[in-house]
């Protein structure tokens, strides 16, 4: 180790052109140095070494005993080295059978996932995706840990680890639902009417319901009159339904949901913030290839 740490590395490249070459100039060319430069490299070099390791002879420059031993090494070295630094490859998710689990919530596993496994299966029908539940406690010790790879679909008004890199995924207009038998509500609300109505409220992994419509609602001295917290929106659409509360969510979801149970949408009131979706992942896997492939096929 003495004698590496005294070796300049930056040599190793010039020392394998100069044995490869056996001659000054062609090994100068062939890194792109004047003669000079790798005349004065040679004479640093055999300082180092403490070698001639290139011996003028009658029929040119020949390489030492000792040089011809080390040039296998310095070239399977060089090799080690460049294959430690080159790029990562690209994900082959043609052929790959690669589990990714997300923690998500219901919003993602209801409206994006049916057509993101729609695309996987057409281009990478290799590709299983695991859903879970975005959990309260652990989140950046199970995203380090690789046990999760991705938490998609938060609000991004929910604070979470400044640790993990947060990117903006979806933004969508917020609707309300309402049962179809609640004569309170008609096509669109006021401010007034919707402080004034029962609500619904959802909850995700921080374990607060606060969010971008709360603060706006405070911004004007008002708040929400809630009577149910969930962390499903599927159960607060289903309370809607069996009562006179209603409740907000993104459009899409809300779209579902007409579909599904005996509820409607309903305009939120004029002014009401959109919801910001964000993905997060831990940095130890920012340029993780697989990781980088998935967050791609979810902003398509």
């Amino acid at each position: 180790m003495k004698s590496l740490r005294q070796f300049d590395l930056n040599l190793l490249l010039l020392l394998e052109a100069l044995l490869t070459e056996c001659h000054v100039s062609r090994a100068a060319e062939r890194m792109f140095l004047s003669q000079s430069a790798m005349s004065h490299a040679l004479n640093r070099l055999r300082q180092q070494l403490d070698d001639p390791l290139l011996v003028r002879t009658g029929n040119g420059l020949k390489p030492t005993p000792r040089a011809e031993a080390m040039l296998p090494d310095i070239r399977q070295a060089i090799r080690i080295i460049e294959r430690s630094l080159a790029p990562l490859e690209p994900f082959d998710h043609a052929d790959s059978d690669h589990c990714f689990t997300i923690a998500c919530t219901d919003y993602f596993e209801a409206v994006t996932l049916p057509p993101l496994m729609q695309r996987l299966q057409q281009i990478a029908s290799g590709i299983r995706i695991e859903i879970e539940m975005i959990s309260e406690s652990g989140t950046t010790e199970r995203l380090e840990s690789r046990e999760i790879d991705l938490i998609a679909g938060l609000d991004s008004s929910q604070p979470v680890d400044p640790l993990l890199i947060s990117r903006s995924w979806q933004q969508e207009p917020l609707a309300c639902l309402a049962a179809n038998q609640n004569k309170q509500v008609k096509d669109r609300l006021s401010v007034e009417q919707y402080c004034q109505l029962k609500h619904v409220l959802f909850t995700d992994l921080t374990g607060v319901s606060s969010n971008q419509i709360d603060h706006w609602l405070e911004s004007q001295q008002l708040k929400r009159n809630d009577i149910a917290r969930t962390v499903n929106y599927m159960a607060g659409a289903r309370i809607v339904a069996a009562t006179d509360a209603i409740m907000t969510l993104p459009l899409e979801m809300a779209r579902l949901f007409t579909e599904m149970l005996p509820v409607k949408l309903v305009a939120p009131p004029k002014g009401i913030p959109q919801i910001e979706m964000v993905t997060l992942h831990h940095p130890l896997y920012a340029n993780d290839p697989s990781l980088k492939w998935l967050l791609q096929q979810l902003h398509q």
